[in-house]
């Protein structure tokens, strides 16, 4: 099975590295993953994935215009991307055309995405399945109505199957796109997609790290880091008050994209700091977060996953742009994973006392297990989907 996978991420890197795990539980069979946003550096793909980076487009906190990283004409880049776009769907020949959130989401790049799919629907029986790969949460939207109709229109008019990357006893779709019976075409749950620590890794990370058995890291991440300075500047500031602690450590990862001036404000305070260290980026984030006694960060998608599968205690920011890190938070806290800090919160003092809680009394177990298989599970969907032992696919080509 070879798939095209299309992932557009607009601000920060979550949907690429959600995308690229779900990538990543397809081996042995192929990816060709289509990315458009910033690239992250430092970046090591799976062996089964080939990436093709369409020419930049993002957004910015409030999700407004598209917007170039050079300043070049935003429409010539959109006609370069769609040309590119077309031009691997017609050499790569895919049995599965995957798309991520669309159309759900990522209204603005339908100039890219509706040629696309109109050459995959008149490639007939021989074209490839065409699929939405979907998180958990769906963000508000203005007008609901409107959204919800078009939405079932363009799944009617060229989609297969919808998977929703979630644990449907945790988070159903219905509760953020309340016509979920209405749509056209088979929905499935694959449970949250979610890397998995290597085996040993807290062991190893605590060895790589010089902790001893009694020393206390805590780990503070902001994802790709756009929106992250003011969590990760009090944590720093709340570490500032536990000087008296050196068995506490603190390492903050600011993301690859968190302006340049803010990354020098949080090194310049954390040099006079003995117990806290500062960087960009950390290959093996999973193995670290193992190693971890407790993880700071906001309640997007991966992190939150990323927490489960590490069986971490965590405090979380939910972003405030909408709603959805706030439902997402709320669930988990719910079943007893993690713990929600407001924006009020994030003063030294108020910091400290959460932070030493959590370290003394290890409050937060899950009630129950979720289900982190959703690469697993894609993979059998997907393949079940294009039929590898029968003569024909399913899917509209056949209507």
């Amino acid at each position: 099975m070879k798939v095209v996978f299309y992932s557009q991420h607009v601000l920060g890197v979550g949907h690429f590295f959600r995308s690229l795990t779900l990538a990543a539980g397809l081996a042995p069979d192929e990816v060709v993953l289509v990315s458009g946003g910033r690239q992250a550096p430092e970046l090591k793909l799976p062996q089964n994935v080939r990436e093709v980076h369409l020419p930049s487009l993002s957004m910015d906190a409030a999700f407004r215009g598209l917007h170039t990283e050079d300043g070049a004409d935003v429409e010539v880049i959109k006609a370069a991307r769609r040309d590119m776009l077309l031009g691997v769907l017609e050499r790569e020949r895919p049995d599965v055309f995957l798309i991520e959130l669309f159309p759900f989401g990522r209204k603005k790049f339908r100039f890219e995405l509706e040629p696309a799919l109109e050459a995959c629907r008149a490639a007939g029986p021989n074209g490839p399945a065409v699929v939405c790969s979907l998180r958990d949460i769906l963000v508000e939207r203005e007008d609901m109505q409107k959204y919800e109709h078009r939405v079932l229109a363009t799944l009617e008019k060229w989609f297969d199957l919808v998977l929703v990357h979630a644990d449907q006893d945790v988070q159903c779709l219905d509760e953020t796109f309340p016509r979920t019976s209405e749509i056209p075409v088979p929905v499935a749950y694959t449970g949250f997609v979610a890397e998995r620590p290597a085996p040993g890794a807290r062991e190893r990370g605590r060895a790589a790290a010089g902790l001893g058995p009694a020393e206390k890291l805590v780990v503070a991440s902001a994802g790709g880091g756009q929106v992250g300075f003011p969590l990760l500047n009090a944590a720093v500031e709340a570490f500032g008050l536990l000087a008296d602690r050196p068995d506490y450590r603190l390492r903050v990862l600011t993301g690859p994209f968190m302006p340049e001036i803010e990354f020098a404000r949080l090194k310049a305070r954390a040099s006079d700091l003995p117990n806290v260290q500062v960087q960009r980026f950390e290959e093996r984030f999973l193995d670290l977060l193992a190693a971890a006694d407790l993880s700071i960060s906001q309640a997007g998608y991966n992190t939150s996953m990323n927490v489960l599968a590490a069986k971490v205690p965590a405090l979380v920011l939910p972003f405030d742009a909408n709603t959805e890190q706030a439902r997402r938070a709320a669930k988990l806290e719910k079943l007893g994973a993690l713990a929600v800090i407001g924006g009020h919160e994030l003063f030294p003092q108020g910091l400290v006392a959460r932070i030493c809680e959590v370290l003394t009394k290890h409050p937060f177990a899950p009630s129950r297990q979720v289900n982190l298989d959703g690469a697993a599970n894609s993979a059998i969907l997907l393949r079940r989907l294009v039929g590898k032992d029968s003569a024909q696919k399913p899917g509209k080509a056949r209507r």
